[in-house]
This record gives structure tokens, sequence and C-alpha cells, in this order.
């Protein structure tokens, strides 16, 4: 078995996920990033063995658990372990008003956001029983306070992830395997380039620390939940965002 942790990723060619990807690379893990865009993967992987560190892509399409599961066993055989999983991959996919909404659409949200971390969940834990392990699901700020006009799908899907890390928490915990949760508030990245800079400018003056996160903000807060300084932080989700009200 390779004695190097590995960490798994999905959605990391970019933002949060790439930043992280760099973070753990930074403390000598072996990177295991995905996505479900081939040419972003390869750009992605050309950065980080530009940086002289350890990574290979992985394409899958994160919302069919097929994928998600193959995905994982060659992850795993090839390494013989996989120490960490960060369910970083999901998205608004659109704004879309409950009367109007497609049930197709509602379950694509769904797919992506809250299915996926189930899936690739599901598919870790027979390595992760062999070392011990950390998961670490991304949740938002939407799952508490509703988001925005037009993403009910989404902050249905997020407070799900909540729900889901506490119980997964408990559940693997006697097999050393700790299972927590990051919520970001409005982090600047192209997760908001679609928004107007009128609401953009409206959101960060109801900001007490007057300013966007950043990905390194979440990335140094998912590093920590992993590290051993968080051994006892079990079914935690910690607030990245400024001090924004989040009830």
């Amino acid at each position: 078995m390779n004695d190097k942790k590995i960490l798994l990723i999905t959605g990391a060619t970019r933002g949060i996920g790439f930043t992280t990807a760099v973070r753990f690379a930074k403390e000598g893990y072996t990177i295991a990033i995905n996505d479900i865009n081939e040419q972003a993967g390869k750009e992605a992987i050309e950065k980080l063995r530009g940086q002289g560190f350890d990574a290979d892509f992985f394409l899958a399409d994160i919302t069919k658990e097929e994928e998600i599961n193959a995905m994982v066993k060659e992850v795993g055989e090839k390494h013989g372990r996989i120490d960490v999983l960060v369910n970083n991959a999901g998205g608004l996919l659109g704004r879309n008003p409950v009367e109007t909404m497609e049930t197709s659409f509602w379950n694509k949200v769904l797919d992506l956001n809250l299915n996926a971390p189930f899936y690739a969940t599901r598919a870790v834990i027979p390595y992760m029983k062999k070392v011990g392990g950390s998961i670490i699901n991304i949740t938002s700020i939407a799952a508490y306070n509703g988001g925005g006009p037009g993403i009910a799908a989404y902050a249905t899907a997020k407070a799900g992830v909540l729900a889901f890390t506490r119980a997964t928490a408990k559940e693997f915990i006697p097999y050393n395997i700790r299972v927590n949760a990051v919520s970001p508030g409005v982090v600047d990245t192209e997760f908001h380039s679609q928004t107007s800079k009128e609401l953009m400018e409206g959101w960060k003056q109801g900001i007490p620390a007057k300013r966007f996160g950043t990905p390194d903000d979440v990335a140094n807060c998912i590093y920590f939940l992993t590290s051993d300084e968080a051994s006892y932080l079990v079914g935690e989700v910690i607030q990245i965002n400024g001090g924004q009200d989040f009830r």
C-alpha cells in the first residue's frame, strides 16, 4: 500500500476545488482530481504537476453512480488507499422559480448537489475502513437561509447535505472515518459570474467583514478539518461567511 496520503476531490479543476487540491498537495498529499470536462482536467493537472505536485485527473460524471464507482475503484486500485474525500462539485444550474420549474430541472440539481455526495461517500468507505479517513462535504449558506430567488432546488439539496453529513458522521466514526462539512457564504469564484454587480454589491454590504470569501479561505478550513488538530470534530459544519447572518 502506498504510504502517501491520497486526496480525491470532485469538481476540482477551478475555484474552491482546485485551490483545495493545491492546499493538500503542499502538505504532501497525492491528488486525484475529478471533473466532467476533460480539457479542463488536463489543464488543471498541468498546473499541479508544473508546481511539482503528484496529481492525476479522473474523468467522471458524478451524477451517475456507475461512473463514480468506476472512478473510485480506479483511484483505490492505483494507490491502495483513499484518505480524504472532498465532495466539492455542485452548482445552481440556473435560477428557476418553483411555480414554473420542470421536474427534470429539480432532479438535475439534486443529482449534482445531493445524490453525487452520497454516491462518492458510499464508494470510498471500503478503502477508508483500511486506514481511517476524512470526508468533507461542501454545503452552503443557502441551506440555512433558503438563498435568493429561484434557488429552491439548490437550497433544498444543500440542506440535505447537512443532514447527510451529520448522519454519516455517526455511522462512520467507529471506523475512524470522520465526516464534516463547510458552509461557504459568498465566495469570489466563477460560481457568481452571472450574478449582477448590483446584487453582489448589496450582498457585500450585508457581510460584517465587508468582503467576499476567497477560495483560500475555504481550502484552509477544509484542510484543517482533515488534520490531526481537528481529530475530535465529528459531524461539524463550519460556517465560512465573514459573519453573514445564515439563520
